[in-house]
């Protein structure tokens, strides 16, 4: 297990390098940032002192080590409004992962129960409802689906927040719009991965042992058809710390989404780039962790 680990970290360092040089390259390309922060009739002495001042004026490579030498000592550099990056990231990151929490129990607790029901009641009513609503969660765009729960709840009964982040009610629309399309995606995998493991042998013979029925199916089948779930839910859940941008914009919810769109339009490559890095941080901690789980919830994997 220690070597496993030790090797993913390994990998980790070395993604985190190749991303973060395809960020740094990639964010030039959009165009120089003294164009968006000095005034077009501004004289270019103005435009080359702004570019003297955040650093530009040197070359690629430079900028490139000493971007490389700030990350090295977790620097990820200042905004081009002055705050250091890593403050700019605190401001944002509490208010996404707060949302992405509320997101992912909302998801866990409708999909779960309906996957396990409808793998216990095969071609029955709640069957039929499971693939409904497994259907409706992937064919209901996400911004159409919060535009309507702030009309019907929000304008129409007035029962939750338009937008912001309020209190404990205004997490209620945006996590449902947020997490309602990983939904169908967990009830498809639940349903299938209980039906083949509940064809196995072991469970035949738990079944002719006469153990009771919640036994045999959480117990022994859904803990041994967890594996795609937990894959899944890792995805899900490392796509909701980085933050929907759709969701946040819709809702005006100060998360890592809206600051990263701000950072892309005004060209602020620091933020873009610091963003891009913690993204990948979470993807890879929560791939490690999911593999990790792995092996506890399934004794017969081993990571070598």
């Amino acid at each position: 297990m220690v070597k496993y680990i030790a090797g993913r970290l390994l990998q980790a360092v070395i993604s985190i390098l190749v991303i973060t040089t395809l960020v740094f390259l990639l964010v030039r390309l959009t165009g120089d940032p003294a164009d968006v922060l000095v005034p077009d009739y501004a004289p270019p002495a103005l435009q080359d002192m702004v570019r003297r001042q955040l650093g530009l004026d040197q070359p690629l490579y430079i900028q490139y080590f000493q971007y490389i030498g700030g990350l090295l000592t977790f620097n990820l550099g200042t905004s081009f409004s002055g705050q250091p990056v890593t403050t700019v990231l605190m401001n944002y990151i509490p208010a996404t992962v707060s949302l992405a929490l509320a997101s992912l129990l909302m998801s866990l607790f409708i999909a779960l129960p309906l996957g396990v029901l409808s793998a216990m009641y095969p071609n029955s009513i709640i069957d039929t409802i499971a693939r409904v609503i497994a259907l409706l969660g992937q064919s209901i765009p996400n911004f159409w689906l919060a535009i309507m729960l702030i009309l019907v709840f929000a304008v129409t009964f007035m029962w939750f927040p338009v937008a912001q982040r309020t209190g404990l009610s205004s997490y209620v629309l945006p996590a449902i719009a947020m997490g309602w399309a990983p939904v169908a995606g967990i009830v498809r995998l639940t349903r299938s991965s209980m039906l083949e493991v509940m064809a196995s042998d072991y469970i035949r013979m738990a079944q002719a042992k006469g153990l009771p029925t919640h036994v045999i199916y959480i117990k022994h089948a859904l803990r041994n058809a967890a594996i795609p779930v937990l894959t899944f839910t890792g995805l899900v859940v490392a796509a909701f710390l980085n933050g929907s941008v759709v969701i946040e914009n819709v809702f005006a919810w100060p998360g890592v989404g809206t600051m990263t769109l701000q950072s892309v339009q005004t060209r602020d490559f620091p933020v873009v780039q610091g963003s891009v890095i913690v993204t990948v941080v979470f993807f890879i901690l929560i791939n490690l962790v999911v593999d990790v789980v792995y092996g506890l919830a399934d004794p017969r994997i081993r990571l070598r």
